[in-house]
């Protein structure tokens, strides 16, 4: 390859950005970045730690000191430990919402994002990755899907974890969250004006899949070289 592509996806949580972006760095052959995770592990640091959550200050140390390693698709380590599972729990999915709406934790963060994309080609997600991590991105994506589309995704993702929940509790968490990520002073949650709108709530994952990959064929110059498994 003749030169790095960047596929920012953006979207709120429950969107499904986690499941396509990583099926779609794979049929890339891109490095998969899972930003959410990042997010969630310095919420899991902040909570083992009894470090409170309107902490500014101690946040923006936790980010700013975090060793984390991306170790395979959808896997990370802090400080040297797998916390994959971890960060997924329910509580530190709550937390993790707090946590980034501090302005130092998401510049921290944000400095390990964009040095993933200096020697790589990658696909990326989280919230402001097209408008903040890499604002020159070739390929943006909005992903979007109601919030009870949202919300009955998340309970079938914490009932495989063994976390039973109802999707009516969760439709007022994720539209709390949503309020939180558009309100935020710092990097908040919104479409890039170039980023391509894709609203989830009725297509298949196979189907985002292929949209993304037919957004990515053509803002690219080679496009069509890029895929490995989605040539046509």
């Amino acid at each position: 390859m003749d030169k790095i592509i960047i596929v920012a996806i953006d979207g709120p949580a429950g969107a499904g950005k986690s499941t396509i972006a990583r099926s779609v760095a794979e049929r890339l052959g891109f490095l998969y970045i899972d930003t959410g995770a990042m997010y969630r592990a310095i919420a899991l640091w902040a909570l083992r730690t009894e470090t409170a959550l309107d902490d500014m200050h101690r946040l923006e140390a936790l980010a700013i000191s975090a060793e984390l390693e991306l170790i395979g698709p959808g896997r990370i380590r802090l400080n040297g430990e797998d916390v994959s599972d971890a960060i997924r729990d329910r509580a530190v999915s709550e937390a993790a919402s707090k946590v980034a709406t501090v302005a130092g934790v998401r510049r921290a963060l944000v400095e390990k994002q964009q040095k993933f994309g200096e020697t790589t080609s990658v696909v990326m997600e989280g919230r402001d990755i097209g408008t903040v991590v890499f604002p020159e991105a070739q390929v943006k994506i909005y992903l979007d899907a109601s919030p009870r589309i949202r919300a009955d995704r998340r309970a079938v993702e914490l009932s495989s974890r063994g976390q039973v929940v109802s999707a009516d509790e969760l439709v007022g968490e994720i539209e709390d969250r949503d309020r939180r990520d558009r309100a935020r002073a710092h990097s908040p949650l919104r479409q890039a004006e170039d980023a391509v709108y894709l609203d989830t709530s009725a297509l298949s994952p196979v189907e985002v899949e292929d949209e993304i990959l037919r957004v990515v064929r053509a803002r690219t110059s080679n496009g069509k070289s890029l895929t490995r498994q989605h040539v046509e």
